[in-house]
């Protein structure tokens, strides 16, 4: 029986190049976004033709209630889940100085990126316990998608910074709670990665990363992270529970 894995927000960008490295080694998928699933017809086309199953999943991920009929329906189709990818999140609709920002931002980046994010690993982790309880053989693991933003500071989406160094805590706090069920938990850091999101700030970017911002001067794409989640999602670092993968060309490197 084929691996499972469910990618929340992997319709598009990051979460679809997650989902497409995965596909191409082996995984069924469930995909997650917010969209009509007739927007996202094309997109889970394309997924299907690597050769394996893909069903999509509507719904919020700040929504617990969304969260439970997802996995629900992961459970109906599938009947088991191997690989949760907590990547779905958002930036501040309007990004203002911290000295300006406003508590309604702060709680909807907050409620998406890290309650939501928390609270569907509590869900699945509990999920995957009984399946390790079931089949001491079953293979899961769990990886977060963060941001370079969990350790530089952004003064001007101060509450996105903030929601991505508490997912990194919870990283090594759900890796601590399942480490006695063989259950590793990871973190997979991107820095400027190229998506539709970012395609707004190319020029500024371009500027940045040609003046030298990364070690390697271009711009990180969606496979580049899809890689890196692969790697960990096919057991290749089951000694490395709780370890934040970085994926920025060399940014976050202190440098004189």
């Amino acid at each position: 029986m084929r691996k499972v894995a469910f990618i929340t927000g992997g319709s598009r960008g990051i979460g679809l190049g997650i989902a497409k490295e995965l596909a191409s080694v082996g995984f069924d998928l469930a995909i997650n976004g917010t969209r009509p699933k007739e927007q996202v017809k094309e997109t889970i086309q394309e997924l299907k033709s690597y050769g394996h199953d893909v069903i999509y999943c509507r719904g919020n991920i700040a929504s617990s209630l969304d969260q439970e009929n997802m996995l629900a329906q992961i459970k109906e189709h599938y009947q088991q889940l191997n690989i949760l990818v907590n990547n779905a999140g958002m930036a501040p609709r309007v990004r203002k100085d911290i000295l300006e920002a406003t508590e309604e931002s702060y709680d909807e980046v907050m409620n998406t990126n890290l309650k939501g994010s928390y609270f569907l690993m509590q869900k699945t982790a509990n999920w995957m316990i009984e399946q390790k309880k079931s089949n001491a053989d079953f293979f899961a693991c769990i990886i977060n998608i963060s941001s370079m933003s969990a350790t530089v500071a952004s003064v001007n989406r101060g509450e996105y910074c903030i929601s991505k160094a508490g997912l990194s805590m919870a990283t090594q706090l759900f890796a601590v709670r399942l480490g006695e069920y063989n259950i590793p938990v990871y973190e997979v850091r991107p820095g400027i990665i190229y998506t539709d999101m970012t395609s707004t700030v190319k020029e500024k970017y371009d500027k940045m990363i040609s003046e030298g911002l990364c070690l390697q001067k271009r711009w990180g794409q969606p496979e580049d992270v899809g890689k890196a989640v692969a790697a960990l999602s096919v057991g290749n670092f089951m000694y490395s529970t709780g370890q934040v993968i970085v994926v920025d060309g060399g940014l976050t490197i202190p440098r004189l």
